[in-house]
């Protein structure tokens, strides 16, 4: 195992579905379902999904940066969820959906902001970005039946209904860098 795994977290949306798009990736050795940005210690599931603790559902990746860079990993988070939308991932409404970039280091955040300005620049989107790039705090690990969601549940109406277009999309166009 390389010593020099890197670690990124990211908050954009419900954490089934983000889950789901970076095990995927080549580089990717774990993602982690959890929740952090928030004040209430150890939360539950129940408590997030409340709204009231601060925290936003969140995936902490451990990767190889000599396979997949932390850019490649920005560019996949922009394009795999909306980050135009203030606390909202589709029908996942609340501030524990909102798309937040939780930096491990100041080149992480560097890099976070970079490429917020590059696609502002470029006018990928039609609104603003509202991604929130905020230093990493403690990360609280989701509940086990979190766990590995998607894999475990493909045949459920949610993970057909919401995961499978999303996963489609992101493998159209990252399909060469999935395992």
């Amino acid at each position: 195992m390389n010593e020099k795994l890197a670690t990124a977290t990211f908050g954009n949306g419900c954490f089934w579905c983000t889950e789901a798009i970076f095990q995927q990736l080549k580089g990717v050795t774990s993602v982690l379902p959890g929740y952090t940005g928030g004040s209430v210690k150890n939360p539950s599931y129940r408590e997030v999904c409340t709204g009231t603790t601060g925290h936003a559902e969140a995936i902490q990746i451990k990767y190889d940066p000599d396979v997949i860079s932390y850019r490649e990993l920005l560019d996949i988070f922009f394009y795999t969820h909306d980050p135009t939308t203030l606390n909202r991932q589709g029908g996942d409404v609340g501030t524990q959906y909102r798309s937040a970039i939780f930096y491990h280091d100041e080149q992480q955040k560097e890099d976070a902001e970079t490429i917020i300005a590059q696609l502002t620049e470029e006018g990928v989107y039609d609104d603003p970005i509202v991604t929130e790039v905020t230093v990493a705090q403690v990360f609280y690990e989701a509940e086990d039946y979190h766990k590995n969601y998607y894999n475990n549940n493909k045949n459920q109406g949610y993970c057909r209904a919401v995961i499978n277009p999303k996963l489609d999309k992101f493998l159209k166009k990252y399909g060469a860098k999935t395992k």
